[in-house]
């Protein structure tokens, strides 16, 4: 099955299996060359990667969408466009060096280092980073302190998941407040490109880095007008109460299932124990497919379209189960979860490799880690077709295809 021809546009996203238009990705360089035992753990990753392993193997992903008719952008390459732009140059330089580590004396230093480079060494410089002995002219007691292998401008290598630092509601795309140190860079890039790239231009911004903790990877567009949004280790219930009053306030949804998830590193997201992969079927995790609840949330009477974003009223409802409560709100008779009959073992092994993190193309065609040979031939017996992809090093960040995928046109169903 292939994706159809493109056709407008506009940017936007009302359902996770809508036929995908665009995407943005980001290929992983030299951020990953960073990551060493020593610091893996801080930042976010399970292991040291093979770095031209992973490249090849997200080349290959990003092959297997530009076959289908998928436009891909590459989110360092908007980055360096528009870093041409002065505002988003300042904005930029001075998130990075925005460090109490630092004091006054490298903070200067750092920051006119950053604003002598060209765009394209700029864009390199905030994703890979900038060491303690990268830094021309440094000087200052917090320079001399820090070790050889110290990060004046720590690395970004969690940039690859690119579904995490912004998520697309309708037509207006919500920049996500990212829970974890760090990450929270991240999201001032999205913002910046958003804001100030041509190719966004007068788009309004649903959300952002200042507010409550809310990721991407929690956000699942489960069909127009309903949003399913997880609250565990990334995403806060004030996150998702804030995302209901805005979506609620700009008539861009009519409900919101807010579903608690463990707060675990191997469930992080919603969407690593659940992602749709047609218009009334998902594939779960079943060790939670019978626990998981959602409460439904509503706007109050005269609430929905018009009124201010943070002074919405809600009605909420629950908590039910989810896949009970997801079919009230889709309007179906049931959501069809695909039982993939693991064995418990199979089961958490293949959830850890991100077997449930697929990237739907359209509906009942998905992009999947070919590893995961059990949850894949369970989506194809049920009907699904599976793009397999190989994810051995991009998975090392816990990550599947629709982390590394945010989606920034679909058509509707």
């Amino acid at each position: 099955m292939t994706a159809p021809a493109a056709g407008s546009t506009a940017a936007g996203a009302t359902s996770e299996v809508g036929p995908l238009r665009t995407v943005l990705l980001h290929r992983p360089g030299a951020e990953l060359r960073r990551l060493t035992p020593r610091n893996n753990d801080q930042l976010l990753f399970d292991g040291v990667p093979w770095v031209r392993r992973a490249q090849e193997e997200h080349d290959a992903f990003a092959a297997e969408l530009t076959a289908r008719g998928v436009e891909v952008l590459y989110l360092d390459r908007l980055l360096a466009e528009v870093l041409a732009v002065p505002a988003a140059r300042d904005e930029l330089v001075a998130a990075a060096v925005e460090d109490p580590r630092l004091g006054a004396t490298l903070t200067r230093t750092a920051a006119a280092h950053l604003a002598g480079l060209s765009p394209e060494d700029l864009a390199r410089a905030l994703i890979a980073g900038v060491a303690h002995d990268e830094l021309p002219g440094a000087r200052g007691l917090s320079y001399e302190l820090m070790g050889r292998g110290d990060f004046v401008v720590p690395p970004l290598p969690n940039l690859l998941f690119t579904r995490d630092s912004s998520v697309w509601v309708g037509d207006q795309v919500a920049v996500t407040s990212l829970a974890m140190p760090a990450r929270h860079r991240e999201s001032t890039i999205t913002a910046a490109v958003y804001a100030h790239h041509p190719r966004f231009a007068g788009g309004e911004q649903l959300y952002d880095a200042s507010l409550e903790h809310l990721e991407g990877g929690d956000v699942l567009l489960l069909g127009p007008g309903v949003v399913a949004v997880g609250v565990g280790e990334r995403t806060t219930p004030g996150g998702a109460e804030r995302l209901a009053r805005r979506v609620f306030a700009r008539g861009l949804a009519h409900t919101v299932l807010v579903v608690p998830i463990a707060q675990r590193r191997a469930t992080m997201h919603l969407d690593t124990v659940a992602t749709m992969v047609d218009v009334d079927a998902m594939v779960m995790y079943p060790a939670v497919a019978d626990t998981l609840v959602a409460w439904t949330v509503t706007a109050g009477v005269g609430g929905a379209g018009g009124m201010a974003d943070d002074t919405t009223d809600l009605v909420v409802r629950g908590p039910a189960p989810f896949v009970e409560a997801a079919a009230a709100a889709m309007g179906i008779d049931r959501l069809r979860v695909i039982d993939t009959g693991l064995d418990p073992v199979t089961a958490e092994r293949e959830q850890w490799d991100d077997g449930n993190n697929t990237l739907a193309l359209a509906p009942r065609l998905a992009v999947a880690y070919e590893r995961n040979t059990v949850t894949n031939a369970a989506l194809e017996a049920a009907g699904i077709e599976v793009v397999r992809i190989a994810g051995s090093e991009l998975g090392s960040g816990r990550g599947g295809p629709r982390c590394m995928s945010c989606p920034v046109r679909r058509d509707p169903l």
